[in-house]
Formats: C-alpha cells, sequence, structure tokens
C-alpha cells in the first residue's frame, strides 16, 4: 500500500513513517498544505492520512480540494481539535476517518487496514492464491495452515503479487512499492526476490511468470494439482 502523509509535525512523521514501513507499506510525507494542493498528486497513493493544522493551507482547505477534484481515496484526518463540530465538519467535506491526537499509532495503522479493505471491497484482512493464505493484519503467510517464513520484504512483494493474481504486475510497480525499504532499491533487485519467491512457492502449487519487457503474473500452477492418472 501507498500513503501520502500530510503532516508538519516531523517527529510525529517520522515515527509515523517507521511504523507504516514496517507494515511493507511506502509512504512520502509533506509538511505544506499548498503542496498537498498540487494537481493529481493523489492519483498516485492508495490512502492519505492529512492533518488539519498545516502551514500555508489548513487541512480542511486540502481535503476539500482532494474531493472537488474528483479524488476519492480513502482520507483519515489527524487533529489535535476535539470539538464535535470539527469532526462533523471534516467528515461532511469528505473525510472517510478520523483520528484525535494524541494517538496510538498501532491504531492509526488498523485504521488505515480498516479503510484499504472496504475501498477494496473486501471484508476480512486475508489475501487468499490456492491454498496460501496471507494474514494481512498478522503480516504472516502460511500454506495448509503452516506458517512460511519470510522477510517482511518478502511478505510485501507476495501481497502486491497476490492482490493482482492472474494480472500483470509491472516491475515499476513493484520498485515504487519497495522502494521505502531500500534507498538504492532497482529492478535487479526485483529480480533478486522473485527468484526468492519462486523457489518458496515451487511446492505450494502456485507459480510466478515472467512476462518479458513488462513485469510478473503470480498464478496457480493448475499442473501442479494434478496428479498421474486424474480426469482431465
Amino acid at each position: 500500500m501507498r500513503i501520502l502523509l500530510v503532516e508538519d509535525d516531523r517527529a510525529l512523521s517520522l515515527g509515523i513513517g517507521r511504523a507504516f514501513e514496517r507494515e511493507g507499506w511506502r509512504v512520502d510525507v509533506l509538511d505544506d498544505g499548498q503542496l498537498a494542493m498540487a494537481d493529481n498528486l493523489l492519483e498516485q497513493y492508495d490512502v492519505a492520512v492529512l492533518d488539519l493544522g498545516l502551514p500555508r493551507r489548513d487541512g480542511m482547505d486540502v481535503l476539500r480540494h482532494w474531493r472537488r477534484s474528483g479524488h476519492r481515496q480513502p482520507v483519515l484526518l489527524l487533529t489535535a481539535r476535539d470539538e464535535l463540530g470539527d469532526r462533523v465538519q471534516g467528515l461532511d467535506a469528505g473525510a472517510d476517518d478520523y483520528l484525535v491526537k494524541p494517538f496510538d499509532v498501532p491504531e492509526l495503522v488498523a485504521r488505515l487496514r480498516a479503510l484499504k479493505r472496504r475501498s477494496d471491497g473486501r471484508v476480512h484482512d486475508t489475501l487468499s492464491l490456492g491454498e496460501l493464505r496471507l494474514d494481512l493484519g498478522n503480516r504472516e503467510l502460511t500454506f495448509r495452515g503452516d506458517r512460511v517464513r519470510m522477510s517482511p520484504r518478502e511478505i510485501a512483494l507476495t501481497q502486491l503479487l497476490i492482490q493482482r493474481a492472474g494480472r500483470v504486475v509491472p516491475k515499476e510497480s513493484i520498485v515504487a512499492t519497495l522502494s521505502s525499504w531500500e534507498s538504492d532499491f532497482s529492478e535487479n533487485s526485483v529480480e533478486v526476490y522473485v527468484h526468492r519467491l519462486r523457489k518458496r512457492f515451487a511446492d505450494f502449487g502456485v507459480v510466478i511468470k515472467t512476462v518479458r519487457g513488462f513485469g510478473y503474473v503470480i498464478e496457480c500452477d493448475i499442473a501442479a494439482d494434478k496428479s498421474p492418472g486424474a480426469a482431465d
């Protein structure tokens, strides 16, 4: 998941950013309301976390601008304003959720997962492919109920591929998703991680195919599911 965080408190934004990266999410930070109103800025993000007390342009102005521009990505507001009227005003302006400072970061993370599930039309925080199950809440992959040991980067890549199972995921999208983990993450790095996943999934009835010049597609390996002599 790629997140836009608009927050002018540097210490807070650094703490939130580290928490998001531990989840395997990519986060970009802006500290100015006027910058957040750039044309088509929100299009490249899955969800936005927006502080109301921003320099130059108030967060409420930013939110209204996004909605008037037709952006429908989920937006969670952060604010020190604990008045009912402020909360109602934010929700009426198009916010999807609201969190009052100070807050616990795990609650923020959980709320963003819920927003992303709703925007994807999913109810449960689990992805499935064949007999693989990826629990997004615990960041845990299982096969037939047994845990598959994986690094956070491998989990993030697995999530991206399974979310688009049967469709090509461009290398550029993988680089964009995982680049927050390593500043020098490149397309060559993508090939290394895809190779690792192929080895891990070899016995799970799941394959990752290369579409040359484009990227990768993950699918169930139908041949692996057929035992010798099985009916066609």
